[in-house]
């Protein structure tokens, strides 16, 4: 279905509540990459949100969406977005509604990151406590990294009680001394795919991860700073501000960064 024949009734609990989750799979020159793992990420958002649905049953409608657009030789990712569905408004949900279903493919850049380094804001972390579910209710997020952008910055790193939880849109890698740092699962930040094959690519260079969360007070012996995510990819940090003053700056990519940054593209562009 074209995008101009879709619709959905405003009484929809996603559009009046934010009341749904959402999940984003990249598609490496039409080929899937982590579908399983994407899937599975998927099924816990609905399935602590309460909506029963089988996530591995829109596999199919991936490739099919993947197929229609066009794109099944191409760099792209698949959207799902699944609300509650239509019911009156009101804060508690009653039971047995239909959910309600999106998916589309669309174009996606992911060549190039590696040549690239992003500036970005330090703000304090002011999103909900469950950032583990993947939820369309996106606003603190939206304000955060629309903060950085009218700054001219790409993204902004947030930082709860003096520890950085995550980006507004990525995972937070910080480089000391060899040793690789980023902050552990749990509700404080949502478990990042390109996170965990991040990790394990780490882990393959015989680099050391440390699941902890990292100090804003330590960031003066910082070595290197790169983000992960979904389009993101592996993404280093150029320069980062807070307040008007800029305290952290790298201007070149680091040797860590581009040896992870490498490894990525080589599994990436395997598939």
């Amino acid at each position: 279905m074209k995008h101009d024949q879709a619709s959905i009734s405003v009484f929809d609990r996603g559009f009046m509540l934010g009341d749904g989750i959402y999940e984003v799979t990249p598609f490496y020159e039409g080929k899937v990459f982590g579908l399983e793992e994407h899937l599975k990420r998927l099924q816990y958002s609905l399935d602590e949100i309460m909506i029963d649905l089988d996530a591995g049953s829109l596999k199919p409608m991936m490739f099919e969406a993947i197929s229609k657009a066009g794109l099944s030789d191409k760099d792209a990712a698949v959207y799902i977005q699944v609300s509650r569905g239509v019911a009156p408004r009101t804060h508690y949900f009653p039971e047995n509604i239909e959910p309600t279903l999106l998916i589309y493919a669309f174009p996606a850049s992911l060549k190039g990151f590696e040549n690239k380094q992003w500036s970005v804001l330090v703000s304090e972390d002011l999103r909900w406590h469950r950032c583990d579910i993947k939820s369309t209710s996106l606003l603190a997020n939206i304000k955060s990294n629309s903060e950085s952008h009218r700054l001219g910055l790409d993204e902004n790193l947030l930082v709860r009680d003096g520890f950085f939880t995550e980006g507004s849109h990525s995972t937070i890698f910080f480089i000391k001394d060899n040793i690789i740092y980023t902050h552990p699962e749990g509700p404080q930040i949502l478990s990042g795919i390109t996170r965990k094959f991040v990790i394990a690519i780490c882990a393959e260079l015989n680099f050391e991860v440390r699941e902890e969360a990292f100090p804003l007070s330590a960031l003066d012996k910082v070595d290197e700073i790169f983000l992960t995510g979904t389009t993101t990819q592996v993404m280093a940090v150029k320069e980062m501000f807070s307040d008007g003053n800029k305290i952290f700056n790298e201007p070149e990519i680091g040797p860590v960064t581009q040896k992870i940054q490498q490894a990525f593209i080589q599994k990436t562009r395997s598939l």
